[in-house]
């Protein structure tokens, strides 16, 4: 995704009006190698599963808790600031941060998003967080600020960022630098930018198939012959 050249903040608002697994229905449509890659594969904890849709380009970077830096204190300082500037000019607006904790098998063993970091962050223009690592504070968190996580945990142990604006992993999603994510309480998607605009159209097209199924399922003396009728309708839909 080039810097220079965001998508129209109209086809982003349009696209957050969809849900995730829409998204990737779409994405299916347009490419069916979309069904192999490009969204989480292993499970992620929403925490605030009634927030609506987000969409943002990728912020990305690595941390670490286990094990205290080795750094000064200085150096520990001079790369969380890096971080903060990032987020903050490393692309087009609005932006999701995807932040891969390095720690194996013990990712999310110190937290690095709590009260005060939510609300950052949101302040910088992240929309949310998508991490295989943990968060904290949940009440206290900023509002309006999704986040996608492995783990609910209660310390901040040795959390440290590691490198910033580098390629990343989240629960089987390769995610690059300024990537455009779409993100909800189902999980995460990349969306190529080539493909963003024809998303729309697709989607009307696959909801059109649908509710001609649901429409017959919700009447009364619905059975499978009924059914075979509404594939066949859905199917003729071009």
């Amino acid at each position: 995704m080039s810097h220079e050249h965001p998508l129209p903040e109209a086809l982003l608002a349009e696209l957050a009006t969809f849900d995730t697994p829409t998204i990737c229905n779409a994405l299916e449509v347009i490419d069916p190698a979309y069904r192999y890659h490009g969204f989480n594969t292993e499970p992620l904890r929403c925490i605030y599963p009634d927030l609506p849709p987000i969409v943002g380009y990728a912020r990305t970077g690595t941390i670490r808790a286990v094990q205290p830096t080795r750094w000064s204190d200085a150096k520990q300082k001079e790369v969380r600031l890096k971080w903060y500037e990032y987020v903050d000019e490393g692309g087009p607006r609005p932006s999701i941060v995807v932040l891969q904790d390095l720690d194996g098998d013990r990712a999310g063993f110190g937290s690095f998003w709590g009260e005060v970091n939510s609300h950052v962050h949101r302040g910088l223009g992240a929309r949310g967080v998508i991490t295989n690592g943990s968060i904290r504070d949940i009440p206290q968190n900023a509002s309006n600020f999704q986040m996608l996580a492995g783990s609910v945990m209660p310390s901040h142990a040795h959390v440290h960022v590691v490198d910033v604006g580098v390629p990343v992993s989240i629960a089987g999603m390769a995610v690059q630098p300024g990537d455009l994510l779409h993100a909800d309480q189902h999980g995460a998607v990349v969306i190529p930018p080539e493909y963003a605009a024809q998303i729309p159209a697709v989607v009307a097209k696959l909801t059109a198939k649908e509710q001609v199924v649901i429409h017959a399922a919700k009447q009364p003396g619905f059975n499978w012959q009924v059914l075979k009728q509404a594939f066949q309708k859905s199917a003729d839909i071009h």
